[in-house]
């Protein structure tokens, strides 16, 4: 299974968690890592190259740190110009069908802050609900998330954990079931 890990980070450079997540994806040479905001710091999606890369793989990942409750601007710019009508969905649109779909984040708030009780007031679960709905959308099937809350008080164990149970989950997590 060929994976692609698809890296929003718009300051990946003062980032602790997305990049000790990404030091140690290098590390595989079963998963192929594509940083957005390196390709294209101008913005400019190039949007064949980034249709290509889906094609080639089985399993794409996105991973980012959660920004107001959603993905970083350049990661909803590529959903906007990559995921087209007649090649991700519409009559003609089948390139990613079939294709497993899932988000890799990092979060200030706690797990318990991620709660219907929590000062969030929703599960990381429906935050994420938009790519499950254009997962679905697309044809593809959705992967459960990953997630490291409390970054503000992570211990260097903790995220060290947390890089080996990320790429745990890359390899070994199955698609929900729509019900």
């Amino acid at each position: 299974m060929k994976t692609l890990i698809i890296v929003t980070h718009p300051s990946i450079e003062t980032s602790r968690v997305n990049a000790a997540w990404l030091q140690e994806l290098r590390k595989h040479s079963d998963i192929t890592v594509h940083e957005l905001y390196t390709a294209y710091p101008d913005g400019h999606i190039d949007v064949a190259k980034e249709q290509q890369l889906i094609e080639a793989h089985d399993r794409i990942i996105f991973q980012y740190p959660l920004y107001w409750y959603s993905t970083p601007t350049l990661l909803k710019k590529w959903m906007d110009s990559v995921l087209q009508y007649g090649w991700a969905y519409g009559p003609d649109g089948s390139k990613t069908a079939g294709k497993a779909f899932g988000a890799a984040i990092s979060t200030y708030g706690s797990e318990a802050s991620y709660q219907p009780t929590g000062a969030n007031r929703y599960t990381l679960e429906e935050i994420l609900r938009p790519i499950e709905a254009t997962t679905h959308f697309i044809g593809g099937q959705y992967l459960p998330h990953f997630a490291l809350s409390d970054v503000s008080n992570l211990t260097d164990e903790r995220l060290a954990q947390s890089t080996t149970d990320y790429i745990r989950h890359i390899r070994t997590v199955e698609p929900l079931v729509a019900v």
